[in-house]
């Protein structure tokens, strides 16, 4: 690698467990980052990890934030110089109200772990419960010492709503105690700075208020955004249970409301508060519903109980983790790392074939909240072979924007087809720096690959008759719309950017070429699927789009004339028509502290040098497997790795798996290392504004595509394993064609179990694997050089 990654931000106290995160010292200096690690979400509500009680730590080391995934306000784009077909409009996701908020004081003493003794802390976050806990004693400046605890959640089991429980115990007073349950409207998102990965234009609030509502413990507050035009509903109930003398009273002040207790506290005896909270907004339901759906919702939550949703959480995640565990033995950090990073993407992953996954999911406001191509080609895999149904989600989302992105493409100046956008929230384009957006048109196939891996992993003709074939036809007419054939009968595409964000608009990006050359085909082979098998669909598709085999003619021949560029005499596949002419980057006389790139230097001056943000060419090497031999992987390597800074997060898991196939061992592991406690050990310095989801997915990629040589090729399932010299064991599962198939892979041989479905074939290492219910398992030995 050109450059040594960079040391974390915050320092960490978080033992490693292979089951939990567990802090064990409360610490300022870590907390920003540490909230975001402690985050909850369902897909839907975020909270990120902050202290319920607050916090006035040091300046700069927190950023409470509630968040809705989907639920976003719009502003105009301002460009000092415009031009036609910019994107108009940004759409950013909301810090909501914060509903988790209490308050306590032991008399005029406000409980703030900041002041007075922190005795035996710890914060713990249980995978397999999806609990945040808190245990800890805390004396305050005068002398009163107090027994601390909570437990939250946000439920897997109701989207709309999260609960916390509180308790306090008096150990060494007895005296008057307040007690508030709060829900503060008066929230703002965190400004952009000069990192443009980070916050939104808006300096205030982006919530009107219109109403609040009291009623005993409850508490709802009804806001509107001024541009989006959306409504919201956050809401509270709560109960408090103390056997001292108890005053109950409702209060505001300005945006904020809630319910406070006067308590005669007694010394040993513990006051317990629950308080259940939700979300609604007529992104979901009509406006006028809200309130009904929020108090019902609170009311039944309850009426069952804190008990009750926590049994819900254990159960839902029982079922996630047995089709979804990665187990590795032998370091418990790593897998640690492992299973934080599938809880965190089950977390952000919206479920509702409205919302999609973010790129730092539900835990910060980084990138504003927008959905990028990190979800099919990083995350979606993750889904379709661990839970199949979430992928298909994620699809039906891309099927909701469709309209959108053929007004897109019209704005682009293509007759006909779809666009999609390069970052949204719902539908269109939000990117203001078009050489790193709208320039990325492998967006397209980027979706249209997701689709085929689907269709591959499941057959299901039925969701390509309903709605996958009409996206992979539209998004496929964009390639005729931007290449043409020159002179030589080659079909090229120009004025282009790759995945390579530091390289921009250059003409036959290898990447998108190659990309596009699979769209064409698959589109072609769809068509003549339904035709045989469906006609009566394709029918209906093909009227509804204005198409006729003459499109379908240029596409195959597109995709056959395809410009592939190559340099013969260095023996590897070039990143585009010029990337080997530019001058290489100097990293030797480039200071650490230089990098990313992106923040220390002007666009222009990086794209043009010979250096790279991330894989490119190599992610190719990947998503095309098929097309290149090992000698092309292994030669595309050793170039590219010596050229790219990795300043992305989305780049090592990619390099981690090439080298594992090529056999480099020791680089492979280094890699995978780098992505799996990638925010764990915060080493990109900026996890503390949200975690990274495309590069979660990415070690689970790292351990199925990279370690275990998983390739699934014209839906044909194939393995090569190999085992890291410092792991034990590994194993994983994998959803395929009906079929759930556990993968073991130890020193002596790799086991594959079938654990449901009637019969599965596929090939390791080009042997035939032939499992059914008579014969589940079959066990393979290990070359000898992989056990060394």
């Amino acid at each position: 690698m050109p450059h040594a990654t960079p040391a974390p931000t915050f320092a960490s106290s978080l033992a490693p467990d292979p089951w939990c995160l567990r802090e064990t010292s409360f610490d300022t200096a870590s907390n920003f980052l540490n909230e975001t690690l402690f985050a909850l979400g369902n897909g839907y509500i975020g909270l990120r990890g902050a202290l319920e009680e607050g916090y006035r730590g040091p300046a700069g080391t927190s950023m409470d934030g509630s968040y809705l995934n989907g639920f976003y306000e719009s502003e105009p784009i301002v460009y000092p110089e415009a031009a036609f077909g910019l994107a108009k409009t940004n759409q950013f996701m909301l810090n909501v109200p914060n509903a988790k908020g209490i308050e306590l004081w032991l008399g005029e003493e406000r409980f703030d772990l900041t002041q007075g003794t922190v005795h035996a802390y710890e914060r713990r976050l249980d995978f397999r419960t999806g609990v945040l806990q808190r245990r800890l004693e805390w004396t305050s400046p005068a002398g009163q010492r107090i027994a601390y605890a909570s437990r939250r959640l946000v439920s897997f089991a109701h989207k709309h709503l999260f609960a916390l429980e509180v308790t306090i115990t008096p150990l060494n007073f007895s005296g008057p105690l307040r007690l508030a349950s709060t829900i503060d409207g008066a929230v703002k998102n965190q400004e952009a700075g000069d990192d443009p990965r980070i916050g939104s234009a808006v300096s205030g609030p982006a919530l009107h208020l219109d109403t609040i509502e009291q009623a005993g413990h409850y508490t709802a507050l009804t806001q509107h955004t001024h541009n989006s035009g959306f409504t919201l509903v956050s809401a509270i109930d709560s109960d408090i249970h103390t056997a001292a003398a108890l005053a109950l009273t409702p209060y505001r002040d300005g945006h904020a409301a809630g319910v406070r207790a006067s308590i005669d506290a007694r010394e040993g005896e513990t006051i317990r508060l629950t308080k259940f909270g939700g979300y609604y907004s007529s992104r979901d339901y009509a406006a006028d519903q809200l309130a009904t759906l929020a108090k019902t919702a609170l009311a039944e939550a309850k009426a069952a109980g804190f008990e009750s949703l926590c049994a819900q959480q254990a159960t839902y995640l029982a079922d996630f983790w047995a089709q979804a565990d990665v187990e590795i033995a032998g370091d418990d950090a790593l897998q640690q790392g492992m299973r934080f990073n599938q809880f965190h993407l089950l977390q952000s992953v919206g479920r509702d074939g409205k919302t999609n996954i973010a790129a730092k999911g539900v835990t910060g406001e980084g990138y504003e909240g927008h959905y990028f191509w990190d979800t099919e080609i990083y995350i979606f895999p993750f889904f379709l072979y661990s839970k199949p149904e979430i992928a298909r989600q994620l699809l039906d989302y891309r099927y909701a924007g469709l309209e959108q992105a053929r007004q897109r493409a019209r704005q682009m100046a293509h007759a006909k087809g779809a666009l999609y956008p390069w970052r949204t929230i719902a539908g269109e384009e939000c990117s203001a720096y078009f050489p790193a957006g709208t320039a990325q048109y492998h967006i397209n196939a980027d979706i249209a690959y997701s689709i085929k891996l689907y269709y591959e992993a499941t057959g299901d003709l039925d969701y390509m008759a309903a709605a996958g074939a009409e996206i992979v036809f539209e998004t496929a007419r964009i390639w005729l719309g931007i290449g043409s054939f020159d002179r030589a009968g080659r079909f090229v595409i120009n004025e282009v950017t790759g995945p390579d964000e530091y390289t921009a608009l250059v003409n036959n990006n290898y990447y998108t070429n190659a990309m596009a050359q699979m769209h064409l085909r698959f589109a072609a082979e769809i068509l003549d699927t339904l035709r045989g098998e469906r006609p009566a669909e394709l029918e209906r598709i093909t009227r509804a789009i204005d198409f006729d085999d003459a499109e379908a003619a240029l596409w195959r021949r597109a995709a056959g004339r395809m410009a592939l560029p190559y340099d013969a005499t260095l023996g590897i596949h070039e990143q585009d028509d010029s990337f080997l002419s530019k001058k290489p980057w100097d990293f030797a006389a480039t200071p650490k502290e230089n990098y990313p790139l992106l923040l220390n230097y002007h666009p222009l001056v990086i794209y043009r040098h010979q250096v790279c943000k991330q894989a490119d060419v190599v992610l190719a090497l990947l998503l095309l497997s098929e097309q290149f031999t090992l000698d092309d992987k292994k030669r595309d390597f050793d170039f590219y790795e010596a050229v790219t800074t990795h300043d992305s997060s989305l780049s090592s898991c990619i390099f981690s798996i090439i080298a594992a196939e090529v056999g480099y061992r020791d680089k492979a592991y280094d890699y995978f290392m780098e992505t799996a406690r990638l925010d764990l050990d915060d080493t990109h310095g900026n996890t503390h504004y949200g975690v990274h989801t495309a590069a979660m997915a990415g070690t689970w990629m790292g351990v199925a595509y990279g370690f275990a040589g998983m390739r699934v090729v014209d839906g044909a399932l194939r393995f090569a394993p190999t085992l890291p010299a410092k792991w034990q064991h590994y194993q994983f599962k994998i959803h395929i064609r009906g079929a759930l198939l556990q993968v073991r892979v130890d020193a002596a041989e790799t086991t594959y179990t079938l654990l449901s479905g009637a019969s599965l074939a596929f090939h390791h290492r080009g042997e035939r694997v032939a499992l059914t219910r008579a014969a589940p398992a079959a066990r393979v030995a290990q070359p000898a050089q992989e056990t060394a």
